[in-house]
């Protein structure tokens, strides 16, 4: 098994080490922006394909990369997992769907609460001590899924049902689909701006670039908030108008 996961805050990174720990602890694990995540499926059998809901929906950064390389999915067996903030809906299941038309065929999904990583809200917001309790629970969910993968065969079917499409589909999707059907080209950068980078060396899209000591920010926005999470003047914001949090999952391991 291979993993290959799209991560901002660095929650959806862990869940994979985790659930790859119990379960294929030599498997490689494969950033999706990474040059060799292709070629590294095209050799691998079984593919864990990891990423963060986004409005019940996948990123469209992942989407674009399932259509990409729409060749190399015939016959590989794909176990969906997706991470989120509070609900999810079928985030596993919209990826197997779209999988599914390429020839992978779907062993799985499953879904992993994690702290929030939207950083410039204020909703699910926790304190420290709660999201290091999240974690701890996601934790505990990933090895049990694990063992029971080991010692069972059995792989859990979260998202992949026809309710879990319907929850999805009318929960958050329709209402917010236009969020999640191109890259993004709302990044917003502010005057605290200083240059110094961290921005641009971070995006996995590239969509960052420093010109005249500023960061300037293009059309290709992932929606990830790891420029986000790492600016050390919360210079950028998103959906919001102001950082709230920095959301990052180091701050709770």
């Amino acid at each position: 098994m291979i993993g290959i996961y799209m991560s901002g805050t660095g929650n959806t990174k862990h869940c994979v080490g985790k659930l790859l720990s119990v379960i294929d602890p030599k498997a490689e694990m494969i950033p999706i922006e990474s040059e060799e995540s292709a070629d590294k499926i095209r050799q691998s059998d079984m593919v864990l394909l990891a990423f963060p809901t986004q409005f019940s929906n996948v990123p469209f950064m992942v989407k674009d990369f399932i259509r990409r390389n729409s060749e190399i999915w015939k016959d590989k067996k794909i176990f969906c997992m997706t991470t989120m903030g509070a609900f999810s809906g079928d985030g596993a299941g919209c990826a197997a769907r779209l999988l599914r038309k390429y020839g992978a065929k779907i062993i799985g999904g499953l879904h992993v609460r994690m702290p929030d990583a939207v950083c410039d809200n204020k909703m699910l917001k926790k304190s420290l001590e709660e999201n290091k309790r999240i974690v701890r629970e996601a934790d505990k969910k990933i090895e049990a899924v694990g063992r029971k993968i080991v010692n069972e065969g059995i792989y859990p079917q979260d998202g992949l049902s026809f309710m879990a499409h319907l929850a999805g589909l009318f929960g958050q999707r329709l209402w917010f689909y236009g969020k999640t059907a191109h890259y993004s080209d709302k990044l917003k950068i502010s005057e605290d701006c200083v240059g110094c980078g961290i921005c641009a060396n971070n995006c996995p899209m590239g969509n960052l670039k420093i010109v005249d000591g500023k960061a300037v920010a293009d059309n290709k926005c992932a929606m990830c908030y790891r420029c986000i999470s790492h600016c050390p003047k919360q210079a950028i914001t998103l959906l919001g108008k102001e950082v709230v949090e920095q959301c990052r999952y180091d701050r709770y391991c």
